[in-house]
């Protein structure tokens, strides 16, 4: 009988190790051909998808990318990731490359994570929804439509200091900072300036963020499924909104023109026919999400480096007080006064650079290519990291020292700073992000001098940079005369 059992057990796991191998060999001759880069592939499955998630995970996103290139000596390497076959492009010339084939050679890919978030997308697909929006997206991001939004911003940002920040002798600046940005977005987007209805969609949006690009492991638990439940919710308060716009509008007690909202209830397509609410539920979720998360984190990093380098507050708070002199009391901020704050966009710029909320992004080639002497097949997804140029002593000497005066003058070699991507595919609300970092920085200098709490805060990356414990800051304000 022991004999029985002992062979049983042995045809098991000679089973196991046979469909294990089975499994590797198909994995692993996915990868096989003429001129691929070189790389490692991984596990079958999930790749290295842990790997490219841990590093930043550890605060150190960019470590999965130099290891791969210091070991094959090479600005393309083959990997796999979130179950697909890809090639990571690193430096300029492949910025340069990926950025100029858009539609071309490479079209935009997202994960099937970002896909089973936003399900309605796939009446058409992702990538065409995306497209619309970037058709629709311009009238109301380009300079001259901005300059006008201006002094809301401003409104927002006081009120958001008033209520947020004065009066306290410590705060957490991560959730402020998405705070202010989420309100103004809200504000902005869909005229949504309830702080009561405002902080109810608040927290499932930093859900939402949290889980888009994740392992799409749909169970209780995981942020994947917390992303899904949380995008329902905030689609079924985005529903609610567009039916009551819908009833103004036809009341004549909203405006056509006065927000995104109002001009994609009233667009027709070349039909006659108007766009679907779900459909318009889903772009504002987007827009939203694209609005806040990304420049939040931008802010956040702000107030960590000027609290570590008083040298560099002292240049921004300069400056500020310079636009604040030259207003009357009570006087909002207005276009005029963001073009004199050079200094501190390029403080902004250099925090971009340091801690890019965009990590990188997706591609899929069209087409079978040759780049670099080696051969890209058609299907395979391609990302891009700004990493890989940001933090490279080749582009940026020094590469981990805070120095704002790279963005002076000419500024950096093209295709080497890369926060808001390039080509056709250049993110539309960039001038809007400049917008509402620098009434940010105004409103929060003219008013406080800070210092961290916990000097050494970890920084993790997942998939946004973000303080570990949210930034929590000693407060010093200034005299009230300072902070009109």
């Amino acid at each position: 009988m022991e004999h029985f059992y002992l062979t049983l057990l042995l045809g098991f796991v000679s089973f196991i190790t046979l469909s294990l191998s089975v499994l590797f060999y198909r994995h692993r001759a996915q990868f096989v051909g003429t001129n691929l880069p070189p790389g490692k592939v991984g596990y079958p499955v999930i790749g290295e998808t842990y790997q490219f998630l841990a590093t930043g995970w550890k605060g150190h996103p960019e470590k999965f990318i130099f290891d791969r290139m210091t070991k094959y000596s090479s600005e393309v390497f083959k990997t796999s990731l979130m179950g697909e076959k890809a090639a990571i492009f690193c430096g300029a010339a492949c910025n340069k490359f990926l950025f100029s084939n858009e539609n071309k050679l490479v079209t935009a890919w997202w994960p099937s994570s970002v896909n089973k978030v936003f399900p309605s997308s796939m009446e058409t697909s992702a990538k065409e929804e995306a497209k619309k929006m970037r058709k629709m997206l311009p009238n109301f991001m380009k300079p001259e439509a901005l300059q006008r939004y201006i002094g809301i911003m401003d409104t927002v940002a006081r009120r958001h200091f008033a209520d947020g920040w004065e009066n306290k002798k410590e705060v957490e600046v991560f959730p402020l900072a998405k705070n202010y940005t989420f309100w103004l977005a809200a504000r902005l987007f869909v005229s949504l300036d309830d702080s009561v209805e405002i902080a109810k969609l608040g927290d499932p949006f930093a859900v939402l963020a949290s889980g888009i690009i994740s392992m799409p492991l749909d169970f209780p638990g995981t942020p994947f499924y917390k992303a899904i439940k949380a995008s329902n919710f905030i689609r079924e308060e985005l529903t609610k909104i567009i039916k009551q716009r819908k009833i103004d509008l036809a009341e004549g007690k909203a405006s056509p023109t006065q927000d995104i909202l109002s001009h994609m209830l009233l667009l027709c397509d070349e039909h006659g026919s108007h766009m679907k609410e779900h459909d318009i539920a889903d772009k504002i979720l987007g827009l939203l999400i694209g609005g806040h998360d990304t420049a939040s984190a931008t802010c956040t990093f702000i107030v960590k480096y000027l609290a570590e380098l008083p040298h560099i507050y002292d240049e921004v708070y300069k400056e500020q007080m310079e636009v604040l002199s030259a207003k009357a009391p009570g006087e909002l901020l207005n276009w005029d006064d963001l073009q004199k704050m050079k200094y501190s966009w390029n403080v902004a710029q250099e925090v971009l650079r340091l801690a890019p909320p965009l990590q990188g992004a997706f591609r899929e080639a069209l087409s079978d290519f040759v780049f670099n002497g080696f051969t890209i097949p058609k299907g395979w997804k391609l990302y891009w990291s700004a990493n890989s140029t940001h933090k490279n002593a080749a582009y940026f000497p020094e590469p981990f020292k805070f120095d704002p005066s790279r963005f002076e003058g000419k500024g950096p070699a093209p295709y080497t700073f890369v926060p808001f991507g390039g080509g056709p595919r250049m993110c539309p609300g960039k001038e809007y992000a400049r917008l509402e970092i620098l009434v940010f920085m105004h409103n929060l200098v003219k008013r406080f001098k800070w210092e961290k709490v916990l000097p050494n805060e970890q920084i993790v990356v997942d998939p946004l940079p973000m303080p570990a414990k949210g930034l929590p800051v000693r407060l010093f304000p200034h005299p009230k005369t300072a902070a009109a």
